[in-house]
């Protein structure tokens, strides 16, 4: 395979060429042997995403801004360049993650309702959203829901419910990087076409598992579920379950543009490291945090972010636990909690030397690990500090990592997109 073709760019050529334009003139080229050129699609561009910000390109120093305390090394401070991106304004919050676990819910609710169950991998079978509607999700209807439910022994009172588990989201992406080997040249397009199916719901109990001989299980029942958390980080959400979660969040936006025939563009994904760092110092140079250096309180004397000040006064900076994702002041590309609340996954894989190789252009490192390979080869990059950290950890060119397949109380995410230029207002 040499190259990569969409099929929705091939079809827009066809359609370009062989179409009529306004008024019944014509869109074929005139036969005069000169180069005329011919657009990919006439479809017009998609507007602005909602809540994002555009992080303009531009050439920053990575890596610590001040001693490195640890002296692991693992950060060296080299010049990169990064081009224009966008990005979450906030933290991916409960009621965002709550619209992708519904919408997988109910898709699957409807293949079972109206058609051949969940049971087949393979049914490409399309969801009718017009009846989805229609599903009342009361009792009766829940007790039909069998491949869904939990089994009776797992039930309490005997109600009928929902297994989380069983919510898993059909994963399908095109494997570019593979496609691009060498070797694989001329290997036709199935070869690298990946589909996996994704447990979504997250682990609610990762507020008592992660602190031994503490009393959390307030939150464990009500964080998640509760709507005074609605704009709340999500939590106990893994690396795979976040990228995930980029997979639909682009898949759902493309049925739409495709549906009122936009053209499609960029896909969802997490940032790389360097991308995030880039956007969290907003334009600053050699800062320690996204408001600047080098302190943490303003000449108010108020707190700056969401941490662990002191010596453990958790409640000093107005949250406990988390806080909403739009508290505190944004830095200057208009991006909330960069440093605190909660640590947020990036799509880089954790290696101690990898900035003494990475190019300096768009540097990062990738590599989605499977199940059988080793624990070191499943470490993802972990960036900003949370609730329970200390200032060291909010710092912008400190690093952290944790394993792609576990979750955390204090680790969120949030994503970015790659548009066309022209979408910057």
């Amino acid at each position: 395979m040499r190259g990569y073709l969409s099929l929705t760019v091939l079809v827009a050529l066809c359609v370009s060429v062989a179409s009529c334009g306004k008024k019944g003139k014509s869109s074929r080229l005139p036969d005069d042997g000169q180069l005329h050129g011919v657009a990919p699609t006439a479809n017009k561009s998609m507007n602005p995403p909602r809540n994002m910000v555009y992080v303009p390109p531009g050439t920053f120093h990575m890596g610590p801004s001040d001693e490195d305390i640890s002296y692991n090394y693992t950060t060296r401070n080299r010049q990169v360049s990064i081009p224009g991106f966008w990005m979450d304004a906030t933290e991916i919050t409960n009621n965002d993650y709550r619209q992708f676990i519904n919408w997988t819910r109910d898709s699957l609710a409807f293949k079972i309702l109206y058609g051949q169950g969940i049971t087949n991998f393979d049914d490409t079978s399309a969801v009718d959203w017009k009846k989805v509607a229609q599903i009342k999700w009361d009792r009766n209807t829940v007790e039909k829901l069998n491949e869904l439910n939990l089994a009776p022994d797992n039930r309490l009172y005997g109600k009928p419910d929902i297994d989380p588990d069983k919510i898993q989201f059909k994963v399908e992406y095109f494997d570019l990087a593979a496609a691009a080997r060498r070797d694989n040249a001329g290997l036709p397009r199935s070869n690298f076409i990946r589909k996996y199916p994704q447990k979504i719901y997250p682990d609610t109990l990762v507020w008592i598992r992660d602190f031994s001989y503490s009393y959390n299980e307030p939150m464990t029942k009500r964080y998640f579920s509760h709507p005074s958390f609605g704009n709340y980080p999500v939590v106990g959400v893994s690396w795979r379950q976040a990228v995930a979660f980029c997979y639909w969040r682009t898949h759902y936006q493309n049925s739409f543009l495709a549906k009122h025939k936009f053209a499609i563009d960029g896909d969802y994904r997490l940032p790389s490291e360097a991308e995030w760092e880039y956007a969290a110092r907003g334009g600053l140079t050699n800062s320690m945090f996204p408001w600047g250096n080098p302190y943490l309180r303003n000449k108010k004397g108020c707190l700056l972010a969401n941490f662990k000040p002191g010596r453990g006064n958790y409640a000093e900076d107005g949250g406990f636990y988390t806080v909403p994702v739009n508290a505190y002041w944004p830095n200057q590309y208009g991006l909330f909690n960069m440093s605190g609340n909660v640590a947020e996954w990036t799509g880089s894989y954790f290696y101690e030397g990898a900035y003494n190789f990475m190019a300096d252009m768009s540097p990062d490192i990738r590599y989605e690990a499977k199940d059988s390979d080793r624990p070191r080869e499943k470490r993802k990059v972990v960036r900003g500090g949370s609730w329970k950290d200390v200032s060291y950890f909010l710092q912008v060119g400190t690093r952290s990592y944790e394993y792609q397949d576990t979750a955390k109380s204090y680790i969120g995410f949030r994503c970015v997109i790659d548009l066309a230029p022209k979408m910057k207002k």
